[in-house]
């Protein structure tokens, strides 16, 4: 079994354990150190857990609507625009680590209890090809860990 075929339940099982694992990482930076880019350029912790915020509202939505339909289409998500719109370096470093927290132990509840049968329902992000919803949710994962990574890295 590939990954993108693994069932949800086990899906929702990483999610929660990545989340879980990076806590005592995310708790250790101070406000000062979340609120400022390593690199010129580059996104600031709170910026790359903003990000991920994003990430679960704009796949929150994927998710459930997959549940309910044949077929999907949505808009492209202008990540930079979405990052910078919400200064998210201006917001309290801990309040995002548990708005972060809280919303992806709810994405792990909907992942969860997602139909295996649903698994095939095609899903267009903008102008790229349609990917299926089980794709969707294992790429979720692996992006999060890999913004995840990111920060232990700092």
């Amino acid at each position: 079994m590939n990954s993108e075929e693994s069932p949800f339940p086990l899906l929702a099982k990483d999610l929660r354990e990545s989340v879980h694992a990076a806590l005592p990482t995310l708790r250790g930076i101070s406000d000062k150190d979340a609120a400022h880019a390593a690199t010129p350029g580059k996104w600031s912790p709170a910026e790359i857990i903003g990000h991920l915020i994003d990430s679960a509202a704009n796949n929150h939505q994927r998710f459930v609507r997959a549940q309910e339909s044949s077929a999907l289409a949505f808009p492209p998500y202008a990540q930079d625009h979405w990052v910078a719109a919400q200064q998210y370096s201006r917001r309290p470093w801990n309040d995002l680590v548990s708005f972060w927290h809280a919303y992806n132990q709810h994405l792990a509840h909907v992942i969860e209890h997602i139909p295996e049968d649903r698994r095939a329902v095609p899903i267009t992000l903008g102008t790229n090809p349609p990917v299926t919803l089980g794709f969707l949710v294992r790429d979720y994962v692996v992006h999060m860990n890999r913004h995840l990574d990111q920060l232990r890295r700092r």
